[in-house]
């Protein structure tokens, strides 16, 4: 079961004008289409408009923040915010997942904790805070929430375990990388999933998260740790 939609105004401190567009927001085509008779609304299309908002907000930021950064570094810069992983933990962060309207069969496979769906619900309540509050509004929200969490270097504060394996591992040629769902336990609404990651089938890390994403940064960084103890010994 999804968490009241009003609740998420008290934590984000917005308040929308037309509280159907934030509902919208958060909801899935499959609730869609397993209520088609009451005429509810999916998230797609405000998805397409947040995308849309997000790359000029962002863009902006960065233009005035870093003057002195060339266009293909300012553009590097951007990607590292708008790509998946990251709207995923700004999602996380504001535990969006909770709120998302889901089919019953899509909440059964955990659906509400899938990075996909946490990351297109991100940008979908971009689209209707845009529409409902204006562009103003949203930087705002931004400057809360996400712009908080870019360093002086450009550099987003996220724990990207993942990112990090790969350049140590292509840095000291080990091999390749691969990760392994190796169990889910617990109900749809408290999924918990397990994670192996190997490098050239050797086990190096193991990890558990709400999403299958969170299991393998914690897999990535139990790797990481046991690579560094290795390269100290040495």
């Amino acid at each position: 079961m999804n968490r009241d939609i009003k609740e998420l105004q008290n934590t984000i401190g917005i308040k929308f004008r037309k509280l159907d567009l934030l509902k919208q927001a958060f909801t899935h085509s499959s609730y869609v289409n397993e209520h088609r008779i009451a005429g509810y609304k999916d998230n797609e299309r405000l998805e397409f408009l947040g995308d849309a908002v997000l790359e000029l907000t962002v863009s902006e930021f960065l233009y005035f923040t870093y003057p002195n950064r060339s266009e293909g570094e300012l553009t590097k810069l951007r990607a590292s915010i708008v790509c998946e992983p990251s709207l995923v933990t700004f999602a996380e962060n504001l535990d969006f997942g909770a709120y998302v309207f889901l089919g019953k069969g899509e909440e059964l496979t955990g659906g509400r904790f899938r990075p996909a769906l946490l990351a297109d619900v991100f940008e979908s309540f971009i689209g209707a805070l845009y529409l409902d509050q204006g562009l103003e509004v949203v930087k705002t929200f931004l400057n809360r929430y996400v712009f908080v969490q870019i360093s002086s270097e450009g550099k987003l504060l996220i724990h990207d375990y993942k990112t990090q394996l790969q350049e140590h591992t292509q840095q000291n040629n080990l091999g390749v990388i691969e990760y392994r769902i190796v169990d889910e336990r617990g109900p749809a609404h408290e999924r918990e999933f397990i994670a192996e990651v190997f490098i050239e089938d050797q086990l190096l890390g193991k990890g558990t998260g709400r999403s299958k994403k969170e299991a393998e940064q914690q897999a990535a960084s139990e790797a990481l740790a046991k690579l560094n103890v290795a390269v100290r010994q040495q």
